[in-house]
């Protein structure tokens, strides 16, 4: 579906947006790719990497509504990968975080239906579902501007919808670079927050693939989870240094035992298919689709009452070898 077609990624530079990228170009003969993003070093340094002819590099930042709406002329499929993620940081810059995550999304949004997009999947964090932190709770009202875009499109063709998931195995700024740095350094420990802790894990091409399945998927209003394994953070630390010992070094501000991807609240709206779920909108669209079917013809049904979708209660973990493995693939 996506050859001869324009494809444009907010915060392209960043680790999912060069997976995307280079997913799509391997399978795909893509019109036009064009990576939106602030950084000129990051677009300097990718284009090293991806020159294929139909690559286009902008810079600009979803805070900037023109820009956006320059950048997307022409567009049939955005992903909305931008955001600011770190939740430290966040905590800190409380309303940086807010204008780029809550109003660069609505700014997304207006581009997309004044462009005439056909399809915007944005990304989202399991840190939205009951979020504890600001980096959570700004990606929530992210999730929630676009689920009820639908809503606001009138006449337009454009459809949006959410896809949500856990740790990517190796993103800048998660834990295996840090331990990478200090395993390489020659630290005498690693240090753990918790050893109760979980997370959900996901490799990058995983996600990527993901994505690009629910373009194919989606009618609108839709929020994907996939459904993807977990590790216990001591687990990860004696994979990737087996004769290291560990240290406890307790939870950040703003940071969770579990993560949790489906809340039992959102259990009554959730439809489960063979390899990921679906949270379905809420409130009732103009235009209200069988969330029960999918575009493919693929079929789901609604989970049980109380459903809930948790790092800890996870029915799949990774093992210690498994995670050996993994951690040395991804170097």
């Amino acid at each position: 579906m996506f050859d001869n077609k324009s494809i444009f990624i907010t915060g392209g530079t960043g680790s999912f947006g060069q997976k995307f990228i280079k997913t799509l170009l391997e399978s795909h003969r893509p019109a036009r790719i064009v990576v939106f993003s602030r950084d000129e070093l990051k677009q300097y340094e990718m284009q090293q990497v991806f020159n294929d002819p139909c690559m286009r590099y902008f810079i600009g930042d979803v805070r900037d509504a023109n820009r956006l709406v320059q950048g997307m002329r022409g567009i049939d499929y955005v992903v909305h990968a931008a955001a600011l993620k770190q939740v430290p940081a966040a905590e800190y810059n409380p309303t940086e975080c807010i204008r780029t995550n809550v109003n660069g999304a609505e700014n997304v949004i207006n581009a997309a239906i004044e462009s005439g997009v056909e399809k915007v999947i944005a990304l989202s964090t399991d840190k939205a579902a009951s979020p504890i932190n600001l980096y959570g709770a700004t990606k929530l009202l992210s999730d929630k501007l676009f689920i009820a875009a639908n809503n606001v499109t009138g006449g337009h063709k454009t459809r949006f919808a959410v896809v949500r998931y856990g740790n990517v195995v190796g993103s800048r700024g998660s834990v295996v670079p840090f331990f990478r740095r200090l395993i390489a350094e020659g630290a005498d420990s690693l240090p753990i927050t918790d050893p109760r802790m979980t997370r959900f894990w996901i490799q990058l091409e995983h996600g990527a693939k993901f994505v690009m399945k629910n373009f194919a998927r989606m009618q609108g209003g839709e929020l994907f989870v996939p459904k993807i394994p977990s590790v216990r953070i001591t687990d990860l630390a004696t994979a990737m240094a087996p004769n290291l010992p560990q240290r406890t070094v307790g939870i950040r501000p703003g940071e969770k035992l579990h993560e949790m991807m489906i809340s039992r609240d959102d259990s009554m709206n959730t439809i489960e298919y063979d390899d990921h779920y679906v949270i379905k909108p809420s409130i009732r669209f103009v235009v209200q689709g069988d969330y029960t079917e999918n575009a493919l013809g693929e079929r789901g049904k609604p989970v049980r009452e109380g459903f809930e979708y948790m790092s800890d209660s996870n029915g799949d973990f990774l093992d210690i070898d498994q995670l050996m493995k993994l951690d040395r693939l991804t170097r």
